[in-house]
């Protein structure tokens, strides 16, 4: 069964930092990219980072690049998201998918059921 499960979402003032985790299984993990993707209400689904799994590749949306960092730690089968210096626009509910390495939400094959990022001005 391919679960993904996000978390450390939260409410943060503009300039803070939070870090979301996303855990996958074995398997969905050690086959696929990982990707995190955002959705604000009213608007569609955005890219944010993807990473590679055996490389650990990253890449980045120009509007978090410098701000935001992907990682994965193969052991335990996470991938986190480090956001910094988080701006009012980034609040969305961030989801994290698990798929071919791509930018295209419409190429990944799992979801997770997303965490809410609020940033207050």
């Amino acid at each position: 069964q391919v679960q993904l499960v996000e978390s450390g979402g939260g409410l943060v003032q503009a300039g803070g930092s939070l870090r979301l985790s996303c855990a996958a299984s074995e398997r969905t993990f050690r086959t696929y990219a990982m990707g995190w993707f955002r959705q604000a209400p009213g608007k569609e689904r955005e890219f944010v980072a993807r990473i590679s799994w055996i490389a650990h590749t990253t890449y980045y949306a120009a509007t978090v690049k410098g701000r935001f960092t992907i990682s994965r730690d193969n052991a335990k089968n996470l991938v986190y998201l480090q956001m910094n210096s988080l701006k009012p626009e980034d609040t969305a509910v961030y989801y994290c998918a698990a798929g071919p390495y791509s930018s295209n939400y419409q190429e990944y094959t799992y979801w997770g059921q997303g965490t809410q990022v609020t940033v207050s001005s």
